[in-house]
């Protein structure tokens, strides 16, 4: 039995739109590969709508990020995924097979096709690590020498291979966790479900698990859906991202494109602790009044990695201008910057110099308001 199939390779993310001259064959075969398909799928309880016409895709080799806040739906989703809910309407593909409606018997099939990594951890305290992770195959009915050789083999992807023997209570949250990430990729499964996997543990503990996770995804290709509430964690992991808000999927696209350009209030206030803001100080001063200096936010997108675009805007138009507030952030290999500027005002001519060079270098930048030069 193998981890996956060599078939499973890693995702590359699109950008700007367009693939990579040199990935062109492999990405046009790969967007007719989809682990997942969801089609205007809608589930209610009671008056309650808790998915609202969702359409979604997963790549083979893709780690895609669903992100909302609690109460959004993301739980419903997960649940209809792995066949635990039945929508009301629309279609779920599972590998080209569509699960709606199936009995539970023929769900069983589909199950051992995805793997589920829980928050909690979800582990039997009276069963061993070993027992724990082998506990998938024993229910399908895997001989005991070819079980015993795959938990080794799992064991020691996750890094536990001297706790074989031990139970769950000797563990510490995240070597449960990794247990966990055995257990469900136990049965080589196409697809591994993330539901809030990393939201109980500390924050060193979760960046070793998204290490490993990530690691899993680029040595073997699994594809991996993960649902979080983090936005720090979709930045680290995902190639794509979809943000989901009461039932419906308000958002999607490239990690790097949507925090860049942002375009639901709801992403824009997810973003608010990884981004760049603009000082209490003065936003607690902006008038739409013109007067004194005017504040403009600028977004920007580089392929190169270093991001110089302030640089050349200080070299270009000196005193034009004064820095308040920016950074660069790395994402997928590209440079996003945001920054904001303030321009004084009466100088019209400074001002739109300013925004012409902004504009050439394809930068978005909005007006945010006003405040006293002395500001």
């Amino acid at each position: 039995m193998t981890l996956f199939s060599n078939s499973d390779l890693p995702y590359h993310a699109v950008t700007r739109g367009v693939v990579e001259s040199d990935q062109d064959s492999e990405y046009i075969a790969r967007e007719n590969r989809c682990v997942v398909q969801l089609q205007a799928v809608s589930r209610s309880f009671g008056k309650t709508q808790a998915l609202h016409e969702v359409s979604l895709s997963v790549h083979k080799g893709e780690i895609l990020g669903i992100i909302g806040r609690s109460g959004a739906g993301k739980s419903t989703l997960i649940r209809c995924l792995n066949g635990l809910e039945q929508p009301d309407e629309g279609v779920i593909e599972i590998e080209g097979r569509n699960i709606t409606g199936l009995s539970e018997k023929q769900l069983q099939a589909v199950r051992s096709r995805v793997g589920m990594v829980f928050q909690h951890f979800n582990l039997l305290s009276a069963k061993t690590v070993a027992q724990n992770v082998a506990l998938p195959l024993k229910i399908a009915g895997i001989g005991k020498a070819q079980r015993e050789q795959r938990v080794r083999e799992l064991l020691e992807i996750v890094g536990l291979a001297d706790k074989e023997f031990s139970y769950p209570a000797a563990l510490s949250g995240g070597q449960k966790q990794r247990v966990g990430i055995a257990r469900a990729l136990a049965a080589s499964p196409a697809l591994l479900l993330c539901d809030e996997a990393t939201s109980a543990l500390d924050p060193e503990t979760t960046r070793s698990i998204l290490s490993l996770l990530k690691s899993l995804n680029q040595k073997f290709g699994i594809t991996i859906l993960l649902i979080t509430h983090e936005m720090e964690v979709i930045k680290s992991m995902a190639h794509r991202v979809a943000v989901i808000n009461a039932g419906e999927i308000i958002e999607q696209g490239p990690v790097w494109q949507v925090f860049a350009h942002p375009q639901s209030d709801l992403t824009r206030v997810l973003l608010r602790g990884l981004l760049p803001q603009l000082p209490e100080s003065i936003a607690g001063k902006l008038t739409k009044l013109k007067q004194g200096e005017a504040i403009y936010c600028v977004h920007f997108v580089s392929e190169d990695a270093q991001g110089d675009l302030l640089v050349n805007f200080s070299a270009t138009l000196p005193g034009k201008f004064r820095l308040i507030q920016g950074g660069v952030d790395h994402i997928q290999h590209y440079a996003v910057v945001r920054f904001f500027i303030a321009v004084f005002a009466a100088n019209e001519t400074d001002e739109q110099q300013v925004l012409k060079w902004l504009h050439l270098q394809q930068a978005q930048v909005e007006l945010v308001g006003y405040v006293a030069s002395n500001d």
